[in-house]
């Protein structure tokens, strides 16, 4: 898509409708994160920090990632700062992951919560090198967690492990 046709489209993007309430959003982006829950709950231990298809990272390493994003991205939308990226996070145990996915959940919702809606247009750098509305870092923090998962899921099936349901997000 050409530089005209997107800005065309964000236009008509700005003229429309709200679809999605910011309440309704979060319980959204709050599914995903069950879900991802119950994702990295299938693994096996080792599998989970070692095993991998293709070249990708092992779950565990994208799930570092999600953990590095979503919890620190907001923080600084909140607090209008733009702190480096940092996916160097010591976990080495499912447990681990676990237990900083549950720590992390309450603070997204606070974090979230603390955004007023009047600002989800206004620019952020994310981690000082994403300069765009914040409705988009939003987006981007449930995107990612959505791609990664499908790659969590492509490995639990190579591994005869059947996934949670993609739908089953509550």
């Amino acid at each position: 898509m050409s530089d005209t046709g997107f800005t065309h489209f964000k236009l008509i993007y700005m003229n429309t409708s709200i679809i999605v309430s910011k309440a309704e959003f979060l319980t959204h982006w709050l599914g995903h994160r069950t879900l991802t829950r119950r994702t990295i709950e299938k693994f096996p231990e080792k599998e989970l920090f070692h095993y991998s298809i293709g070249g990708m990272r092992p779950f565990a390493d994208l799930v570092k990632e999600l953990l590095s994003i979503a919890e620190p991205g907001l923080r600084g939308i909140v607090q209008q700062k733009e702190e480096p990226y940092n996916h160097d996070i010591g976990l080495s145990t499912k447990e681990e992951l676990l237990a900083r996915w549950d720590e992390d959940t309450p603070k997204i919702i606070d974090w979230y919560n603390q955004i007023p809606e009047a600002d989800f247009h206004k620019e952020y750098n994310l981690f000082g090198e994403y300069k765009f509305p914040i409705y988009s870092n939003l987006l981007y923090f449930v995107d990612n967690e959505i791609h990664h998962r499908g790659q969590g899921f492509v490995y639990l099936r190579s591994l005869g492990i059947e996934p949670p349901f993609f739908w089953d997000r509550y």
